[in-house]
């Protein structure tokens, strides 16, 4: 049997490097820089690739690799790698999930000390040859407030600092429990508005997602305080970099930092150039000696024991399971993910407690990986396409969600039967499912009996129980262009409240779903999309 070969094309930690190619079980290659045409050429003879972020591992080099079995990325993001075209050609991609966070939040906070006191400027100015002190009058951190937006790993490192340093933090995550929030003694704002009203420094610390694109844009930058100062280590596209040029030429901002940038390397007649008050570093974050060590160390030990033993650990687009269980329990694990994704947008947003209960046969097997995808489905509406099977528990901790799973040995009504459950202050909302034979469907929402498929667009309706409703929603839904594919109703009692569960066939446009919800018989109305 020929030995495993591995290509590192991006520059690991030398102890990475040792640890992938101990005992001779598996050959390695180090060549860093190669342009995509050459790594086309010799990928084929390569079981493993490891990268970075400099190395693109697109569509073509996949193809290319006949022989790939695992792609391990030494960071956290995968952006630099297809991983729909690995997944489609059974190549297993991994990360290294957590071995830079002290690094991010350190350079975050080293970069609002440089914002505070203009200390890359006075550097500047002294090696000039010049001595004016009276244009770096800074400010101090001491006794001013710090708005963190996103409080995972990142930000909560982070706001342990400030504390330190006698700021006041204060919080947006509209998925951080207020339990948690007390935990971290910091502030729990409520909306994005009124933490950029109160704070005297801004830093961003969420995914990027179609939410989060631009977050900080003209109109949001308009609304901080002025002379606010702004720092992102997080993702380059949540800030709109035209309008916080914009802002710091205006002196609406005060100064800000940048360690990410929409376009990397940031182009050379980019305007973000020119602007004084701006510190610019070149994605810095995770590069200290300690994150790089441990991320190389993270990546060999996870990319060895796929290809040496059969075990999957650290992996984005496959749970960590053995052939034979996976087999077994497969549909479950897609069925969980969908019914989590269904929930998050069912539910409170500020979530304290998820509850995952199994029944029936289902219990025969071990469900940890199932309850894996259903926090994987449950969190992306909080972290974007970051959350995996791997780092979804660790996410929900940083969150502050409890996750308890419980578990009935009779089969009831369905063979199997997975519900979940979630609940918040004061709120909560519910969702299960159960197999058909073969076929998943959506069995009870709220507590509610209903039959509804996983997939698509599902329209929830809550609506007075009352003769012709649903004759008129469908009415209204058609004269809009949007069929109904299957229909579910449900009611407590003639004349309650009934629930309506709507298949569709396309989503519902704002101005539609805010006709339904106007009108005086429907007390709820959620667009789900699956």
């Amino acid at each position: 049997m020929s030995v495993p070969k591995i290509l590192i094309a991006d520059p690991i930690s030398t102890r990475g490097v040792e640890e992938l190619s101990a005992g001779g079980a598996v050959e390695v290659l180090v060549k860093l820089g190669l342009p995509e045409a050459e790594l086309i050429k010799l990928i084929p003879d390569f079981s493993g690739l490891v990268v970075r972020s400099e190395t693109k591992v697109t569509a073509a080099v996949l193809q290319a690799g006949t022989r790939l079995r695992v792609v391990g990325r030494a960071g956290v993001g995968v952006d630099n790698v297809d991983v729909e075209t690995a997944t489609r050609r059974g190549v297993i991609v991994m990360n290294a999930p957590g071995g830079n966070t002290v690094s991010t939040a350190e350079h975050a906070f080293s970069l609002l000390l440089c914002v505070a006191r203009r200390l890359p400027q006075a550097d500047a100015m002294v090696r000039s040859g010049k001595w004016i002190r009276k244009e770096f009058q800074g400010v101090e951190l001491y006794n001013k407030s710090l708005g963190i937006i996103g409080m995972g790993r990142i930000g909560s490192e982070l706001s342990r600092r400030a504390i330190a340093f006698g700021m006041r933090v204060l919080a947006f995550d509209p998925y951080l429990a207020a339990a948690r929030a007390r935990t971290l003694q910091v502030e729990l704002i409520e909306s994005l508005a009124d933490l950029l009203a109160q704070a005297d420094f801004i830093t961003l610390h969420t995914p990027l997602t179609p939410e989060t694109h631009h977050l900080l844009n003209a109109e949001r930058l308009a609304q901080t305080k002025r002379g606010v100062r702004i720092i992102n280590c997080a993702r380059g596209g949540l800030i709109d970099e035209a309008a916080l040029g914009d802002a710091l030429r205006s002196g609406q901002v005060a100064g800000a930092a940048l360690d990410v940038f929409e376009n990397e390397p940031l182009p050379l007649d980019s305007p973000l150039r020119d602007v004084p008050n701006l510190v610019l570093t070149p994605h810095l974050g995770a590069s200290t000696a300690e994150a790089q060590e441990s991320v190389g160390i993270e990546i060999a030990q996870s990319i060895r024991s796929a290809l040496l033993d059969g075990t999957i650990s650290n992996a984005v687009n496959m749970p960590n399971l053995d052939a034979k269980t996976l087999a077994i329990i497969g549909p479950h694990l897609l069925f969980g993910e969908k019914l989590g994704r269904f929930l998050s947008q069912l539910g409170p947003n500020r979530v304290e407690h998820l509850n995952i209960n199994y029944s029936g046969k289902v219990n025969e097997v071990d469900t940890a990986a199932i309850t894996r995808s259903v926090l994987k489905g449950f969190l992306q509406k909080a972290g974007g396409i970051e959350v995996n099977e791997v780092n979804a528990p660790a996410y929900a901790e940083s969150l502050g969600v409890k996750i308890t799973e419980t578990r009935l040995s009779a089969m009831g009504d369905y063979t199997d039967l997975l519900e979940l459950s979630v609940s918040a202050e004061g709120e909560s909302a519910s969702v299960a499912g159960a197999f058909f034979g073969v076929t998943p469907r959506i069995v009870s929402v709220n507590g509610r009996p209903v039959e509804a498929r996983p997939q698509g667009v599902v329209l929830v309706l809550e609506n007075t129980d009352r003769p012709g409703i649903v004759g008129r929603i469908g009415t209204l839904l058609g004269d809009h262009g949007v069929n109904i594919a299957t229909m579910s109703l449900s009611r407590n009692e003639a004349g309650g409240t009934a629930l309506t569960v709507l298949n569709l066939d396309t989503v519902l446009d704002d101005e539609l779903l805010a006709t339904i919800r106007g009108s005086e018989d429907i007390k709820a109305a959620q667009v789900i999309q699956l």
